[in-house]
């Protein structure tokens, strides 16, 4: 499988980074952001590990979603690639999850 994270996505990491770097420690947020990437990496081998996210089924495009921490690693499959689209923090209301 290949692994895709997408602009957005890359952008959420990035916002979500910057917040621990600032707010927290340089530390912490390396650690949290090495984490969320490790936890992607599981989806070379087992693309199918997530579950369904049913807020996002509107959109027919099989969105699956994994956990770490306060976090849910939105992601969908086409054909052999794995489309990373978002890390969402799910403290937020969920109705947010929609963009």
């Amino acid at each position: 499988m290949n692994l895709v994270i997408t602009n957005p996505a890359k952008s959420n990491l990035n916002k979500l980074y910057n917040y621990y770097k600032k707010e927290v420690s340089k530390k912490l947020a390396e650690r949290i952001k090495l984490d969320l990437l490790k936890t992607i990496s599981l989806l070379n081998t087992h693309p199918y590990i997530g579950q369904k996210e049913e807020s996002l089924a509107a959109l027919n495009l099989n969105h699956r979603y994994l956990v770490n921490g306060h976090y849910k690693i939105i992601y969908r499959i086409e054909g052999d690639t794995v489309y990373i689209t978002d890390f969402f923090d799910s403290r937020q209301n969920p109705t947010k999850i929609r963009g």
